[in-house]
């Protein structure tokens, strides 16, 4: 597909960017409709960021220590992802709270990945609270976000059955494979659904 008819994707980070990088080659490969515009974090040492220019995607980093509170952080935010243009924001392991200044300015289009199987497990060390609880099938959830902790709508889930020698780390990196591929897919769905009812209602 044609640039031009791909929807301009934001990615936010603070590390890593596994998932990040899953997205990037899923559009390599034509299976994901995005133009990924931007690559941002909250921290300047993220690994994420060097594969992110390598690919030759523009980068920022917005510190959010550089900021006196979450909502002037939230706004400048805004303001980077409106420059690049983008219409979809997806969170790959962005380790921010995002408040109503920022969710406002994109209306369930903010997209994020968990490591559970929601509404089970939501907030930090979702693998950790799987394995404590002794669930015997975990995985990981795309879902839209709100102004709540990992309470938005459900837009997909893959589920896995925890090992008997599973702990924390043996799980969360079974999971993250699992995220790998459910994201990109998640994506294109949600991509895919908005195109149709933009074309529906003569909006495209």
């Amino acid at each position: 597909m044609d640039v031009t008819h791909k929807t301009p994707v934001a990615i936010l980070i603070s590390g890593r960017g596994t998932n990040m990088m899953a997205l990037v080659k899923a559009v390599q490969s034509g299976q994901l409709d995005a133009d990924i515009r931007l690559v941002l974090s909250n921290k300047a040492d993220a690994p994420g960021l060097q594969f992110a220019k390598q690919m030759n995607i523009p980068t920022k980093v917005l510190s959010h220590r550089d900021f006196p509170d979450r909502e002037s952080f939230d706004k400048a935010l805004v303001e980077a992802v409106e420059a690049s243009g983008a219409q979809v924001v997806v969170l790959a392991g962005f380790m921010r709270v995002l408040t109503s200044t920022f969710l406002s300015k994109f209306p369930n289009r903010v997209l994020n990945i968990h490591p559970a199987l929601l509404p089970s497990f939501p907030g930090m060390h979702a693998q950790r609270q799987a394995i404590e609880y002794g669930v015997k099938i975990a995985g990981c959830t795309v879902h839209i976000v709100d102004e709540g902790t990992d309470t938005g709508p459900i837009l997909a889930q893959a589920a896995l059955e925890v090992l008997k020698d599973d702990d924390e780390n043996s799980l969360s990196a079974r999971i993250l494979e699992l995220e790998n591929r459910l994201y990109p897919s998640a994506l294109q769905t949600f991509i895919a659904a908005n195109a149709a009812k933009r074309l529906a209602t003569g909006k495209e």
